[in-house]
């Protein structure tokens, strides 16, 4: 089964069962992953979510069977997943933990490093860059990113 790292859970919230999750998910790919009814997968186990919603940066979910916060305390800092076939992302829909992964090379054939996407407000990101050894930050915008997910490969355009 191929499975896309989420997120982590950082904290439990209340007192019955709910866990916070943090990622950099865009606001459509969220609605899709965190669907009710859904699986989540975590220690390569399935959780079927019962309850979401967003609270501040944080996707909140609750688990079947898992109602109270002694129940979930175990799972405090572990790494969250969801198997690739239980969702449908267009082609051009790539999710940021796997551009992460991508080979990374520049217009002047530089091969770097994805360090990092940060989102610097609604809708804007930044990826942080490893190039030559020097941290650069470029805006994740079509006029300076171009991804071939055929290839697993993002060309970004430094200026």
């Amino acid at each position: 089964m191929s499975k896309l790292y989420i997120g982590k859970i950082v904290n439990t919230h209340g007192i019955k069962g709910e866990l916070r999750i943090k990622d950099n998910l865009t606001t459509n790919q969220r609605k899709e992953i965190f669907k009710i009814g859904s699986n989540l997968i975590i220690d390569d186990k399935n959780y079927l979510i019962t309850s979401y919603r967003v609270h501040k940066e944080y996707d909140m979910v609750i688990f079947k069977g898992y109602n109270n916060i002694n129940d979930v305390l175990f799972l405090k800092g572990k790494k969250v997943y969801k198997s690739k076939d239980e969702f449908n992302l267009s082609n051009e829909d790539i999710l940021d933990s796997e551009l992460i992964t991508y080979k990374l090379k520049t217009t002047d054939n530089i091969d770097g490093k994805i360090l990092d996407i940060e989102e610097t407000g609604n809708n804007y990101k930044i990826l942080r860059l490893l190039i030559d050894n020097n941290e650069v930050l470029v805006p994740y915008h079509k006029d300076f990113v171009t991804i071939d997910s055929n290839k697993k490969e993002v060309i970004v355009k430094l200026l």
